[in-house]
């Protein structure tokens, strides 16, 4: 049973991903289609990015009180009602208001499956499953990159996008028919029947979470003896394990979305003067490092759990030395250099997984859906920021198309991601002793993570 549950929640943020990342090789498309210039397009991106990032708490909230299948349904409805109405628009604000919708159902996704591996999974199995889980994930970027741009080219933009909407609602049928948090838990359809089990299991996961967790405003956040929305998220981000949570996810994320989802193919391509087939090739081999390096980054963070976030730390530094090589350095930089520089961000990915094995070890369990939509937060704020400055910088510098697009212009833009790089970085080294003494001084040695 778990296996399935885990398939059909693997499946859904593949195709979240998928969703996500539909601007990563369709910028050129996207703007021609509504013609649209560099902060135009950036703001389709930004504004999914901004609802998903800004959803995280509320989604924690649902999650906790509501559960994982329910909000991965209700995600993938709201996806696939946002293509459909992308697919058949092709006016500016229509679009954006598509997008909102992509980007509030992409927010349900990630965290629900990560709920749910940490209910069906052992407690030596969970980071395993999470590396693993997020690496299938990493599959709908590669078929963003080229099938979709093929399918698009094939079916049209809408056709393309339709197909895309009705893949969500096939697995929407699926998440509710066979998701459940818990044996004792129904599913969304057995709910929707009238079918009670929740009162108990509640109150069982209430009971389980006041015994595993010693600090003492550890109460639901929604229902019965709640300590209240305001409350939870004042004690959350007192704790600095959180708030050193979203840092790592910001600072090991953002210039891969960045890169991924946006800005990467016309900053190799319009920028540096590459092709469209190396911009595929450069983004390709950050999800099959991705990929790779993920089979391993599990067993690694269990082996060395002390190190690991000098291990994400590491990879940070890494990765803004070789930006900071590649856009400081005159004319057009070797495609080794650039290969180095993905490999790196490749290796990141996995590693920002960093972030939700903190909330794991800071969190109490009843408020562990909320904790755990702030640490996701970090890389998506970096990434809508990131993305809405390059798209501004371009502009204000006259290179905001893909007609007016060169060098100079894109690396300056580019060079921003090294302000919100170092701040990442910073604010990891502020956060991490802090971290560490609390932790020892709330948690007995029994229940360090």
């Amino acid at each position: 049973m778990k296996w399935l549950i885990w398939a059909v929640s693997v499946l859904a943020y593949v195709l979240a991903v998928i969703n996500r990342s539909s601007f990563s090789a369709l910028g050129p498309v996207a703007q021609e289609h509504f013609g649209a210039e560099a902060t135009a397009l950036s703001t389709f991106v930004t504004v999914q990015l901004v609802v998903y990032a800004g959803a995280q708490i509320p989604v924690g909230i649902a999650l906790d009180r509501w559960g994982a299948p329910t909000l991965i349904t209700s995600g993938l409805s709201a996806m696939a009602a946002g293509q459909f109405l992308l697919g058949a628009s092709d006016s500016i604000p229509v679009a954006i208001i598509a997008r909102i919708l992509v980007g509030a159902g992409d927010a349900c996704i990630f965290t629900s499956m990560v709920r749910l591996i940490s209910e069906w999974f052992g407690f030596k199995q969970i980071p395993v499953m999470n590396q693993l889980s997020g690496n299938i994930g990493q599959i709908g970027q590669i078929i963003a990159v080229t099938p979709l741009v093929m399918l698009v080219a094939a079916a049209g933009w809408q056709g393309g996008f339709s197909v895309l909407a009705v893949l969500c609602l096939i697995v929407a049928l699926a998440s509710a028919v066979i998701l459940r948090d818990n044996t004792r838990q129904n599913t969304v359809l057995q709910r929707l029947r009238g079918k009670k089990a929740q009162q108990h299991f509640e109150q069982a996961n209430l009971e389980q979470a006041h015994q595993a967790s010693p600090i003492t405003e550890a109460l639901p956040i929604t229902g019965p003896n709640s300590s209240g929305i305001f409350p939870a998220l004042k004690a959350l981000l007192k704790r600095p394990g959180i708030r050193m949570a979203f840092w790592v996810h910001l600072s090991t994320s953002f210039t891969i979305f960045n890169f991924t989802l946006l800005w990467g193919t016309p900053f190799v391509t319009g920028g540096l003067g590459y092709s469209q087939g190396v911009a595929a090739m450069l983004i390709t081999t950050i999800i099959i490092t991705t990929l790779v390096f993920g089979v391993f980054a599990g067993g690694l963070l269990t082996r060395f759990a002390s190190y690991r976030v000098h291990m994400a730390l590491g990879l940070v530094i890494c990765s803004q030395i070789l930006w900071a090589i590649i856009v400081l350095m005159p004319g057009q930089p070797p495609l080794w250099l650039l290969f180095t520089l993905v490999i790196v961000l490749g290796m990141s990915s996995p590693i920002s997984m960093v972030a939700f094995e903190l909330v794991r070890a800071h969190a109490p369990l009843t408020q562990r859906g909320v904790a755990t939509g702030i640490a996701n937060m970090g890389g998506y704020v970096g990434a809508f920021s990131m993305m809405l400055i390059v798209g501004l910088l371009l502009d204000a510098q006259g290179a905001g198309s893909p007609d007016t697009y060169a060098m100079q212009p894109f690396k300056w833009a580019m060079a921003s991601q090294l302000v919100v790089g170092v701040l990442g970085i910073c604010m990891i080294l502020r956060e991490y002793p802090k971290a560490k003494k609390y932790l020892l001084s709330k948690y007995p040695p029994s229940h360090r993570g």
